[in-house]
């Protein structure tokens, strides 16, 4: 193993976005909503653990550079069911900031979950992803958006139903 040697790249503006989707019963996120979870105010301590885990990314993932990020944001959007957790992260500097962003978005909704387990412990924390990067010699990248899904059934068949067994 061996951290890669980044010292002959360029120092570029780069930028990475990652989200997570953090799903839980309607009245938990109501709960989150309206300031009724006993920890306090969990969208804001949310945002603020993406932003000190971004800071902190190489003291939790082996290898990863240290980097002098120029800025993070924390969007955090209810759903029906979820919470939508969107990850900004920004430098100028010789290697990408993904890392910072996807590790910002888990440590966001692990704070979530970590608030507002005494009511759900049902949560699950799930598509975490890398949606786009620029910056550095590989350019531009962005995720393409998932395909709608398909009906298993053929055409004039009825879809099996499951037995729930």
């Amino acid at each position: 193993m061996k951290m890669v040697d980044v010292g002959g790249k360029e120092k570029t503006e780069r930028v990475a976005v990652a989200t997570a989707r953090l799903r839980m019963l309607p009245a938990t996120l109501e709960r989150i909503l309206q300031g009724k979870v006993e920890k306090g105010d969990v969208l804001a301590a949310a945002r603020l653990a993406g932003v000190m885990a971004a800071k902190r990314t190489p003291d939790i993932v082996p290898l990863c550079h240290p980097i002098a990020l120029s800025g993070v944001e924390v969007q955090l959007e209810p759903q029906k069911d979820a919470l939508e957790i969107r990850v900004t992260v920004r430098t100028v500097d010789r290697t990408g900031v993904e890392m910072e962003a996807l590790t910002a978005a888990c440590a966001s909704a692990l704070t979530v979950y970590d608030m507002c387990k005494s009511v759900d412990r049902g949560m699950v924390m799930e598509q975490v992803q890398l949606d786009h990067k620029s910056g550095g010699r590989s350019g531009t990248w962005d995720r393409e958006p998932a395909p709608a899904k398909k009906s298993a059934a053929r055409p004039g068949r009825k879809a099996a139903r499951s037995s729930g067994r």
